[in-house]
């Protein structure tokens, strides 16, 4: 067998597929977080376009993807299936290991699949600016590539440890031509009234996408991109699954196991989700979404309604969260430190579709360096969540054959300072404590 599986260019993804008709009991709805109502796209169209919305409330499994969006993802889609080979030996299970790498493209991450489409559909309706933030900075060099492609002009805010630990992501980010300042920022209501409290705060997700927002509504040329947990960015990683589905049937294999790690849902979602008709049908397959025990969102959060940001702007998602003033470590899984969950991987969990488990930093790095030594591809600390759910996967017991398939959503080349502390043993684990979580409830709206 080939270790690295293409598809024929007469085989590629043309459809995305939507999970949220196939999920048992469906979605609760997004409320208005002034009134607590049922949103309609009208309402949100100041924020994103229409285009985007009416993906977002969808009822279609399957949404054609537009040419223009095909022709700028022929950069790096379809992205390799590899077979783990050398890795399986070391390990010296019988399991077959495959990895999806997402790492191919421009940015080095999934995120690049939503940013094109976002950019475009942006573009389709007029639209002249995009904001956004970003964590551990993969979304904020996605969405700068492809705002870039489609002529738009993109702000990004940056989580502040983050924005301090990974120079070199802000260089990618002014190489696509946008626009970076660390959040907590001087440039929004919501960033100053934060500095003015604490000014070495490590800032959170929560904060930049109130920042982002604050800018978006500022002005009628802006728009604004998020790229993780809403339904239309789960919706357009699909293609992952899609084609690691496709890939699998050339060879003649069928996943036993799913792994994907897990910060707001959408690189998970995207491999997994194109699996749930298959686990519906009565297949025996395990989807296993991997998140850091510093941000255990689905293995601890509390299953409500929340914003999705601090200073409560967002609409009101019904989703496993840690509450939405959760200020998270600053661990070097940047974009895994978000306090809640997408809807859709939130029900899927509610209906016992997928399983949940939360790591520690330090055994994840340790399974990435492990991969990195045995495969030659050194993974994204998010990404090594994943690596090292998959190894526990194939070690459980080394005898049973399976097939387990994972997704490396990016390279770490952008986060070796991350390795450095870990190899000089700067780095350390943190466990979420259960007070904290009941402290979080507290925060979270009451909804009548």
């Amino acid at each position: 067998m080939n270790k690295k599986i293409f598809l024929p260019d007469d085989e590629r993804i043309t459809r995305w597929y939507n999970v949220i008709p196939d999920i048992p009991n469906g979605l609760e709805p997004p409320l208005h977080p002034g009134t607590g109502e049922p949103l309609t796209p009208e309402v949100m169209a100041p924020i994103f376009p229409m285009g985007l919305l009416e993906q977002e409330m969808s009822d279609q499994r399957h949404i054609d993807i537009p040419e223009e969006i095909r022709e700028i993802w022929s950069i790096w889609r379809p992205s390799p299936l590899v077979r783990a080979n050398f890795l399986e030996e070391k390990l010296g299970t019988r399991a077959k290991i495959f990895f999806k790498y997402e790492g191919v493209s421009p940015s080095g991450s999934h995120k690049t699949n939503s940013a094109v489409a976002q950019a475009y559909y942006n573009k389709k309706e007029g639209v002249k600016r995009l904001a956004t933030e970003t964590g551990a900075g993969q979304w904020g060099s996605a969405l700068s590539f492809a705002a870039h492609k489609f002529g738009l002009e993109c702000k990004v805010y940056m989580v502040r440890v983050s924005f301090d630990q990974k120079p070199y992501r802000k260089s990618m980010m002014n190489t696509y031509g946008a626009e970076i300042v660390a959040s907590p920022s001087p440039d929004t209501p919501t960033g100053r009234a934060f500095l003015e409290k604490d000014p070495d705060t490590p800032g959170s997700l929560g904060i930049a996408i109130s920042e982002a927002l604050e800018d978006a509504t500022s002005r009628d040329d802006t728009r604004y991109a998020l790229g993780s947990v809403l339904n239309h960015v789960c919706l357009h990683q699909t293609v992952i699954g899609l084609e690691a589905k496709r890939q699998l049937e050339l060879v003649g294999e069928e996943a036993d196991v799913v792994i994907g790690c897990c910060g707001g849902g959408s690189n998970f979602a995207g491999l997994a989700a194109p699996f749930v008709p298959d686990k519906l049908a009565g297949k025996d397959i395990r989807l296993v979404g991997v998140e850091p025990a510093s941000c255990p969102t689905l293995t601890k959060g509390v299953y409500a309604y929340d914003f999705g940001d601090v200073s409560a702007r967002t609409p009101l998602l019904y989703m496993y969260t840690l509450g939405h003033d959760f200020i998270p470590p600053g661990i070097h899984a940047g974009g895994l430190r978000y306090h809640g969950m997408s809807p859709i991987i939130s029900a899927l969990l509610r209906e016992g579709l997928i399983e949940a488990r939360a790591e520690h930093q330090l055994e994840c790095f340790k399974a990435g360096v492990l991969f990195a030594q045995c495969e030659g591809i050194i993974p994204a600390p998010e990404s090594c969540h994943a690596v090292k759910a998959a190894i526990d996967e194939a070690m459980r017991d080394p005898k049973e054959p399976k097939t387990i398939l994972f997704n490396l959503s990016g390279h770490g080349l952008l986060d070796l300072s991350s390795y450095d502390k870990y190899f000089s043993g700067e780095l350390h684990n943190y466990e979420y404590p259960e007070e904290a979580v009941e402290e979080a409830k507290k925060s979270l709206p009451k909804i009548d």
